[in-house]
């Protein structure tokens, strides 16, 4: 539909764009406001404990742990999806390096790899998976953690047969 200005007044027009300009800018720093409200659940990995939220929804995917500035070393965020299939994760958006890990239904970590902040670069699991979690950078090489260790906790003692 077009539209002629001249039924406004210019002061009008440009209270009209200014405001537009508000709700825009508004919504541009909703975005860039972290998710810390995720629901959490306590995991461990030998003797470390991580207090992991739990992002179980697209939206609670696609945000991650973006626009954060810090994250405490025992947190993280795990990621649970629908079905096992390949996950690959980048790091548009977020300002924290992070060491992710690919884990298994049973909680075994098939691969780790470590992600630079705010680039496009794919890092990818080895072999479908239903779960990916990501601490902070070095985490589990620092802790001698490698691929075949498993985790412990919900979601992953209730696939013990």
């Amino acid at each position: 539909m077009a539209y002629s200005t001249q039924n406004y007044s210019l002061p009008r027009l440009v209270r009209l764009f200014l405001a537009g300009l508000s709700l825009a800018v508004c919504g541009m720093a909703q975005a860039q406001n972290p998710q810390t409200a995720l629901p959490r659940t306590a995991l461990s990995v030998g003797m470390y404990r991580i207090d992991a939220q739990v992002a179980t929804t697209k939206e609670q995917h696609a945000t991650g742990l973006m626009f954060r500035t810090e994250m405490p070393q025992q947190e993280g965020m795990l990621f649970v999806f629908e079905q096992a299939t390949q996950q690959c994760f980048w790091m548009k958006n977020t300002l924290i390096p992070l060491s992710v890990a690919f884990v298994a239904d049973d909680g075994t970590l098939v691969n780790l790899d470590e992600m630079k902040a705010q680039t496009l670069n794919a890092h990818c699991s080895e072999k479908p998976v239903r779960y990916v979690l990501e601490m902070n950078a070095g985490w589990f090489s620092k802790k001698g953690i490698k691929p075949g260790i498993k985790l412990q906790g919900q979601p992953f003692d209730s696939a013990k047969p």
